[in-house]
């Protein structure tokens, strides 16, 4: 199948990488002086970042070493798990939500602790909308921590950390708006680096994305979804046999290429269920099934539930 983009067809991570969306719910620029502890909750679907423009903080999450994070760090905890921040170990850590903040639309600035040293925080809450990352954030480790290096890379991170700092100490007119645009970009920057350097991220899905030939099926797969696949339509897009086909696309991303073409499907119509207007029966047809009742089958033997109840917890 011909594609549009040349380049995009070459690098398929790059791809995948390229449309992933932010959607904040939640930003706080916290002023903190010590003792002081928080207790952020469980977020189910939620990403939480921690970016810390002054002072430090110790990070604790369930599962995880603590990490002690300075100045131009920035952790991810990326499975919305509740997890907690301190001045130190032996603190009293409330639950942040009931602690008094300034609201300024989704914005938010709080003030807590004892009147010893300061910590100042950039902290959030968000999702990633696009498809891609119900395949990629299940991939993730519990936290993703970005110190400052070296790197040509990392030296742009720490630019872009800067400038959010710069922002959070002054909050001119308008600091709010660009703290949380550059907070996303932040985000999506992290788990760039994460997929690039750390070695789990070269196998699975993610490594199947750098194999040349299963990587460009995964893009034609993920690029119309709506077309009536098979193993062997796939096979010969490759110039490969289907029974080669299928063997390494089994051995490289741990499914059969049909389930991963219904898998997709279904990451996609949860996508669309949250968009206003769109009714199951036109996200049926734009997917390429026959009738509403056999797109409905499929979807709730992938996720365990009808999609008319995504559509309305997502209303909710």
């Amino acid at each position: 199948m011909p594609t549009d983009d040349p380049l995009h067809s070459q690098d398929p991570l790059g791809e995948a990488l390229h449309f992933l969306r932010v959607t904040g719910s939640f930003y706080c620029r916290s002023e903190l002086t010590a003792p002081w502890g928080l207790t952020m909750p469980t977020w189910p679907d939620c990403l939480w970042f921690h970016i810390v423009t002054a002072g430090r903080c110790r990070l604790d999450v369930d599962g995880a070493e603590p990490r002690m994070l300075q100045p131009g760090d920035l952790a991810l905890v990326p499975h919305g798990q509740g997890h907690v921040l301190g001045s130190g170990a032996d603190v009293i850590t409330p639950d942040v939500m009931g602690l008094e903040h300034e609201f300024q639309n989704r914005y938010a600035i709080l003030r807590h602790g004892g009147g010893g040293a300061a910590t100042t925080l950039v902290c959030g809450a968000v999702r990633l909308d696009h498809p891609a990352a119900h395949l990629i954030l299940p991939l993730l480790p519990m936290v993703i921590h970005v110190e400052p290096s070296g790197s040509p890379q990392a030296e742009w991170m720490q630019s872009t950390l800067r400038l959010v700092a710069a922002e959070a100490a002054e909050m001119r007119p308008g600091g709010e708006a660009v703290i949380t645009r550059l907070s996303d970009i932040l985000v999506i920057q992290a788990l760039r680096t994460w997929i690039q350097t750390d070695p789990a991220a070269q196998r699975g899905w993610l490594g199947a994305l750098r194999d040349r030939q299963i990587g460009r099926a995964i893009t034609l797969i993920h690029r119309d979804p709506a077309r009536a696949w098979t193993v062997a339509s796939l096979a010969n897009e490759l110039a490969m046999s289907r029974s080669a086909f299928a063997a390494r696309f089994t051995e490289l991303v741990d499914e059969p290429a049909m389930r991963y073409v219904t898998r997709w499907r279904m990451q996609t119509a949860r996508t669309l269920l949250a968009e206003d207007g769109v009714t199951v029966a036109e996200i049926a047809s734009r997917l390429g099934y026959q009738s509403e009742a056999a797109f409905s089958r499929a979807f709730k033997r992938i996720t365990g539930v009808p999609p008319g109840t995504v559509a309305r917890a997502r209303a909710g």
